[in-house]
Formats: C-alpha cells, sequence, structure tokens
C-alpha cells in the first residue's frame, strides 16, 4: 500500500484542517497546536486504482494496436473479430464496462502509464464443491470431478490440486451440486 496522499487533522476546538503530508507531533504528552488526531483519507491507489485483469484478459488486451486512438480501440474491440476478444468484451460489456475500458485505454497507452500503475494481473478465479472437511486419514480434501453422477469425487492433495476437479464460472452453479458434507469454494485456476 502507498502512503496517503492528504491527511485530515481534527483539534481540541473541533475545527479540522487537511495536509498533505502528516503533521509530525514534538510533544509525546499533547500534540502541537492541540491536535487531536491525524487521519490518513485517501492513499494514491485510490485516487486512481488499478484495473485487476486474468492474464488471458490482458493478452487479449494487449492484441489491440498500441497506436489505436481510444475511439479506435473500442471500435477493434466490439466490432473486429469477436472470437479474438470473448473475454474482454464480457468483462467490459454494457455502458460501465465501455466506459472503464476508455479509461483504461487512455490511462495505459495514450499516456503511457505503466502496466504497474494500470493494471494488476490476478488469477483466474473459478467455484469448486469440495468436502467441508479433510479426510482424516490422508489429510485430502474431496473435490467434485464431473456433475452427471452425485458420486464424481475424488481425492487431492490441496487447493491447488484441481486439475481434475469441475470447475463452475458462478457460485449458484456451483451450489445447486453441494450436500450437507460440501461446500462452494472459490480458487484460482491456472489454465482451463
Amino acid at each position: 500500500m502507498s502512503e496517503p496522499v492528504a491527511y485530515l487533522n481534527k483539534y481540541l476546538d473541533n475545527s479540522t484542517n487537511i495536509t498533505r503530508h502528516k503533521p509530525i507531533d514534538k510533544s509525546s504528552i499533547l500534540p502541537s497546536n492541540n491536535r487531536v488526531s491525524s487521519t490518513p483519507l485517501y492513499t494514491s491507489e485510490d485516487l486512481h486504482p488499478r484495473v485487476k485483469m486474468t492474464q488471458a484478459e490482458f493478452d487479449e488486451f494487449n492484441s489491440i494496436p498500441e497506436s489505436a486512438s481510444v475511439y479506435g480501440a473500442m471500435v477493434a474491440l466490439y466490432s473486429s473479430n469477436i472470437i479474438k476478444h470473448v473475454k474482454l468484451i464480457n468483462r467490459f460489456s454494457g455502458n460501465d464496462g465501455q466506459i472503464n475500458f476508455a479509461n483504461l485505454w487512455f490511462d495505459y497507452r495514450i499516456n503511457n502509464k505503466s502496466q504497474e500503475e494500470t493494471i494488476e494481473i490476478v488469477p483466474e478465479m473459478k467455484w469448486f464443491v469440495r468436502s467441508k472437511q479433510p479426510d482424516n486419514s490422508s489429510g485430502h480434501y474431496h473435490f467434485r470431478s464431473g456433475v452427471k453422477h452425485f458420486a464424481d469425487y475424488y481425492y487431492a492433495k490441496d487447493k491447488n490440486d484441481n486439475k481434475k476437479a469441475y470447475a463452475f464460472d458462478t457460485k449458484e452453479e456451483a451450489e445447486l451440486w453441494t450436500n450437507p458434507l460440501t461446500e462452494a469454494v472459490q480458487l484460482p485456476v491456472e489454465g482451463e
């Protein structure tokens, strides 16, 4: 987390002010100028939050020509080969999504901000159905490996052993296959 960019200072006479730097107290008994508290208001990350994207979404984002204007990027995204940008279109659909995409494109391509400033790569998350408790003998969880038969379970060593586990896109889909001994959990997946 970055340093706060502003502080709200409160004083004994109920007055307040905002400063860019945290005030330094010279006295350990009573703060200087009768200050009661100094609370961080927000950080630079709050002012300019990074957009969370999976690696697949970022790869699609980078496939749009760098030289495109915001309008050109929108045209490339929504009217070109739709199969090429499926994840981005799903992510940035609707009016708010298009505004978010335009803002991201402007910051990343037009203002030439770095990836670290604008985009945070997060693992893709899916929903899985697993036993609530690990097996007593092995310490492994049971994960649902299919949805056709109720008994489709296998042992997994830990949450990362989900190569055979059946992945659901939504929590609601996963909860349809739970029972009193199982639960729906959201876990990262490495690949489809």
